[in-house]
This record gives structure tokens, C-alpha cells and sequence, in this order.
């Protein structure tokens, strides 16, 4: 696992901007979108300001939480267009618990796996327990996750051992994989994006009976030396989080070979990606293509 150290667990604020632009080739007479804008509150997480902004003006927008305690938004646009434009603003403080990885050995996995089913809430553990659809536990993934995750293995050096071991074993490589990719075609393909690791990492935690899920954020990231950071050069991110005894949950990033600190910002958390897009819906048009642009900025800012 790469190397961590005490100040990538300094409290740290940032200013994250997420830009979605659909463009279509005609009219869009009406869109409904539901999306996941507002970052949470944790007790690693306060949000200081949230703002979303769309265009065309929206006829209706309205906010719940849903089953996973996550802010979701809903949007209707009846007048017709053929630009839609959505952009969330926020700024948020974060400041992360450093893991100690080390006290996790006290148990192995199948001890861990046993503590967390007798003395956790059992609807999060079914929750995050149970198949999704993107994360279907079969013959291969539980092979890989025997490789990793032997009953006998002390907890801490497993989880670290299952990152390190997706980040080493898989190619990071955008557009080989999309939002229907199976957890058979990861392994056949051996390449893909954080969302496919993800996937990855919490078939084989599920697959050893410990309940985990699926984060929906942000990584602050840093330039090429010597070059300047390029405006929307940022992107989403996914890494897994596993529940661990006591009640506390660990996230793990296999994309990035380290646990989560103060470069991450949660926005939302449930089974898989499709509990959590940041944005989806449906359109009424006779357009035949349509464009997508996305552009994410996160930015740090003095400290509030």
C-alpha cells in the first residue's frame, strides 16, 4: 500500500465544482434528472455552503434523503432545449481519523466477519451485504476474494492486502469499461476505472461476509511537475468502505493503493454506482445523438 503519512490526515477545506453539460442534436421538450449534489455530513465531513444551479430555469426542484441517509436531488425541465447545464458548488471541511490498521489484526477475517453479523444493525449489514446489481458474487469473484481475504488472515493486513492487490493486478484505463460493466468482465479484461475496482473490492469484501459499500466523491489531485493544474481537469471518484467491529467503517481506494484521508470528499454512499450516480434521468425528444461534458474542479482553500 503506498506510503501515508501524518499530514495527509490534516484538516483540509475545499471548493469542489461539478459541471455536467448535455448537449442533444434537437429539441428536448422535457428531461427529468435525479442526481446526487450535495455532499454529506460525516463526522469526518461538514458541509460549509452547497449551491446548484441549472439551466434552463427548472419547473420543479425537490430534495430528500434516501434509505442510505444520502441528500438526493429531483429536476424538471418542461421547456424545450437543447442544452442542459448543471452545476454544483460547494465547500466543505474535511478532516479524516488516521486508521490504525494495526489494532484491526486482533481479528481475522472470518472473526471480524462473525462480530460485525452479531453485534451491527442488520439491516446495514444486509444492505451492504447482500448481491447489488453491479456487484454479483459469483465462482470468480469468490476465488479472487479467497486469494485475499483467507478466513484465518489477520483483518488489517487483509484489507490492505486486497488494495494493494486490485491496484497492482488491473490497469487503470478509461474508456475500456462503462456503467454496465460486470465484475466477470473486469476479471476477464483486467483493466478499467475506479468504479470497476471498486465494484471489484466489495465483491471480494462481501463474498468473506463483511458488509461494504460503494463512496461517491472526490480526490483532491495534484498537477504533473512542473505544469499548472488544468481547470476541470478533476474528476469524480469512487473508492469502498467496509464495516468493521466496533461500528466503524474503513475506506479503502484499491484505484490509488492507500486508505482514504483529507484529499477525499464523500459525497454519497450505497450498494453500487447505480444507487448513486451523480446524475441520471430521462428525456422526451426525437434527437438522435446527444454530447456529454463533464468538468470537476477541487480546490483548496485557506483553512476555515
Amino acid at each position: 500500500m503506498s506510503r501515508q503519512g501524518p499530514d495527509d490526515f490534516v484538516p483540509r477545506s475545499y471548493e469542489v465544482r461539478h459541471r455536467t453539460t448535455y448537449t442533444y442534436t434537437g429539441d428536448v421538450t422535457t428531461c427529468y434528472e435525479r442526481g446526487f449534489l450535495r455532499p454529506r455530513e460525516t463526522p469526518s465531513q461538514r458541509v460549509v455552503s452547497n449551491v446548484v444551479r441549472i439551466s434552463p430555469e427548472p419547473h420543479l426542484v425537490s430534495e430528500h434523503v434516501d434509505h442510505f441517509g444520502n441528500s438526493s436531488f429531483y429536476v424538471e425541465v418542461r421547456s424545450p432545449h437543447e442544452v442542459l447545464e448543471v452545476t454544483k458548488t460547494s465547500v466543505v471541511h474535511v478532516a479524516w481519523p488516521e486508521v490504525d490498521v494495526a489494532a484491526l489484526d486482533r481479528w481475522t477475517v472470518a472473526s471480524a466477519a462473525e462480530e460485525v453479523a452479531r453485534t451491527a444493525d442488520p439491516v446495514e449489514v444486509s444492505d451492504h451485504l447482500l448481491p447489488s446489481p453491479l456487484v454479483e458474487v459469483d465462482d470468480a469473484v469468490r476465488a479472487y476474494a479467497a486469494l485475499h481475504l483467507a478466513p484465518e488472515r489477520p483483518l488489517g493486513e487483509a484489507l490492505v492486502g486486497l488494495t494493494h492487490a486490485i491496484f497492482t493486478d488491473f490497469d487503470y484505463r478509461p474508456g475500456t469499461t462503462n456503467v454496465r460493466t460486470t465484475l466477470q468482465e473486469l476479471l476477464e479484461g483486467r483493466r478499467g476505472v475506479c468504479q470497476d475496482f471498486t465494484h471489484l473490492a466489495l465483491g471480494c469484501l462481501r463474498a468473506a461476509g463483511l458488509p461494504s459499500r460503494y463512496v461517491s466523491g472526490y480526490l483532491e489531485t495534484a498537477p504533473p511537475p512542473g505544469k499548472e493544474k488544468l481547470e476541470g481537469a478533476d474528476a469524480s471518484h469512487a473508492w469502498a468502505s467496509v464495516l468493521v467491529p466496533g461500528g466503524s467503517w474503513v475506506d479503502l481506494d484499491p484505484t490509488n493503493d492507500h486508505l482514504a484521508d483529507s484529499r477525499y470528499v464523500v459525497t454519497a454512499w450505497g450498494r453500487d454506482f447505480r444507487d448513486v450516480s451523480p446524475l441520471k434521468g430521462v428525456i422526451y425528444t426525437e434527437s438522435t445523438t446527444s454530447t456529454l461534458d463533464v468538468g470537476v474542479d477541487v480546490t483548496r482553500l485557506p483553512e476555515l
